[in-house]
């Protein structure tokens, strides 16, 4: 009980900061977007193609693409934060191409860093010398950042990340639980369930029932939307492949949904943990993810055994979480005007997760 507890709480606490430094800090937003599409690019593209594609599949060829993706995650968060911020493109490359053998959340301060300070180098400087001097400027300031912190984030985040996996290892039905449904809540609401499994450095069972937890949950939030009467059918199909692409909906009526995601996330956790479910991709906790990355972990048959159970799960947590709401919630259910109800783009979804 006491693992549980600390693990728990220490990812409350987490996550407490993290919506505080998104919602807060200059940028914070679109920095964590640009983690949580660093983490696609490298951990996504390792899981599928280093492990099905290369050690299930032996395609040789896409076995090193996938390593490499991986072996590139600090390079690649440095470049998407820093550019989601709105640095130079090149600006961005040179902070990122300098962090080889760095890891993502280094990568991550220090592409935050240089999104905040590259406009004002570029600024100060002559125009002509600017990028120049800049590019030699920013290259040694982002690895003397990443290689500054990473101790700390050694200490920190990560060692928050092993306190949720030995949580979910000793207790792992009670944690498939609280855990699942807390990542589909986040999965679901504007801080990206993405970007804090990638700061977290989660893996193993704990990421087996965050990414698990995630696609189940999908189904609960379709369910959700057509029992209350949120949206078209149009926006049900969007909210189960990507939630943000209807944040609008999601916000005007966080009651239904929210709570009916921490029941069908919950169950869909519980399925992950009893068939023993693992994913070392870190950042994969999202519909589309979640559905692809634990192929490259676990046996197939088992894979398609717990989203099929997970997918059954999150429609009855839909069922069972509005049919509660139905009950004591009889607020009438918010529908923005057509102008704030748009669906995003692909781009804009990217930018926001």
């Amino acid at each position: 009980m006491l693992t549980i507890i600390k693990g728990m709480g220490l990812l409350l606490i987490t996550l407490v900061l993290f919506s505080l430094f998104s919602l807060k800090a200059p940028k914070g937003d679109k920095a964590m977007s640009g983690l949580a599409g660093a983490a696609i690019a490298s951990f996504l593209v390792e899981a599928i193609h280093k492990y099905i594609s290369g050690d299930f599949l032996k395609i040789a060829f896409l076995g090193e693409v996938g390593a490499s993706s991986g072996s590139m995650a600090g390079t690649a968060s440095a470049i998407l934060v820093s550019l989601s911020m709105g640095a130079n493109p090149v600006f961005s490359v040179v902070a990122g191409v300098a962090l080889v053998n760095i890891g993502i959340l280094p990568g991550f301060i220090a592409g935050y860093i240089i999104g905040l300070v590259a406009p004002i180098i570029e600024k100060k400087l002559p125009e002509g010398l600017n990028v120049v001097i800049g590019a030699l400027t920013i290259a040694p300031l982002a690895r003397l950042i990443a290689i500054g912190v990473t101790p700390i984030v050694d200490a920190t985040l990560l060692s928050v990340g092993q306190a949720v996996s030995v949580a979910a290892e000793q207790s792992p039905y009670v944690m498939g639980f609280l855990l699942g449904g807390m990542m589909k809540v986040i999965c679901t609401s504007p801080l990206s369930s993405m970007s804090v499994t990638a700061m977290l450095g989660l893996n193993g069972l704990a990421m087996g029932i965050s990414s698990i937890a995630s696609f189940g949950g999908a189904f609960t939030n379709g369910v959700v939307f057509k029992r209350m009467k949120i949206g078209d059918n149009s926006n049900v199909l969007g909210v189960m492949l990507e939630p943000l692409t209807q944040a609008p909906l999601i916000t005007a009526n966080p009651v239904p949904i929210y709570f009916s995601d921490f029941i069908g996330g919950g169950l869909a956790g519980i399925v992950a943990a009893a068939l023993g479910i693992i994913n070392n991709a870190p950042g994969t906790a999202a519909p589309i993810p979640g559905l692809l990355a634990p192929f490259g972990f676990n046996p197939p048959l088992k894979v398609f055994l717990a989203l099929s159970l997970a997918a059954i799960c999150g429609v009855i947590g839909g069922f069972v979480g509005t049919s509660i709401i139905k009950l004591f919630y009889d607020k009438e259910i918010i529908k923005p005007s057509e102008k704030n109800n748009k669906n995003f783009s692909s781009k804009e979804v990217l930018q926001n997760r």
